[in-house]
């Protein structure tokens, strides 16, 4: 069984220019929960998902490309994983179909 890793762009519009980097990371792992998605996670005593995010944003800050690689267990489209996340991302949180 191999991992296979999904490069993302996500827009962080006016609606969440306040949230955190700490709290926008909670944000994508609730929607991956509630996605459904098989993503994958460390190894060890505190497992986490395995997310790689770009730069942390400041807060305030609204941005039309920001940057994230998630790993999944199986292998999934492109397209699958931005539809079903942003079915669950709040408001001001988009994916986009660029690859």
């Amino acid at each position: 069984m191999g991992l296979y890793t999904i490069n993302i762009t996500y827009t962080k519009g006016e609606e969440v220019k306040f949230i955190s980097h700490l709290d926008l990371i909670r944000v994508f792992e609730r929607a991956i929960r509630r996605a459904n998605l098989p993503i994958a996670y460390s190894q060890g005593f505190n497992p986490r998902m395995k997310i790689s995010y770009g730069q942390a944003l400041k807060v305030g800050a609204t941005s039309a490309g920001e940057e994230a690689k998630l790993t999944f267990e199986e292998e999934m489209s492109h397209k699958e994983v931005v539809d079903r996340l942003n079915a669950v991302l709040p408001k001001g949180i988009k994916l986009l179909y660029n690859v």
